[in-house]
């Protein structure tokens, strides 16, 4: 199975808003990063083989980070002073 674009575009939100859900502020930070970076780097990929290959790379990506956004907020730390008030606040 081909993932089309909605299917893409759809894995990249999911894995942005999971990224976000991250209380610690340097794992989250890397996470949007990373997240960010790979999409780029792929944006041009037409091979259907390695569009299905990265496809799933996030998908099990996805999974990962859902586990451990869960994993970490059992185990939160104090804010960091560079993130602000505002955001501290839900």
């Amino acid at each position: 199975m081909n993932p089309g674009r909605d299917a893409i575009l759809s894995l990249y939100r999911n894995l942005i808003r999971e990224s976000k859900k991250w209380n610690s502020y340097n794992y989250r930070m890397y996470a949007l990063r990373k997240v960010r970076h790979e999409f780029k780097e792929n944006k041009a990929l037409e091979d259907k083989e390695k569009v299905r290959q990265c496809y799933t790379k996030g998908q099990e990506a996805l999974t990962m980070i859902k586990k451990q956004v869960i994993l970490g907020n059992l185990y939160s730390t104090r804010h960091l002073v560079i993130e602000t008030k505002s955001k501290l606040v839900k």
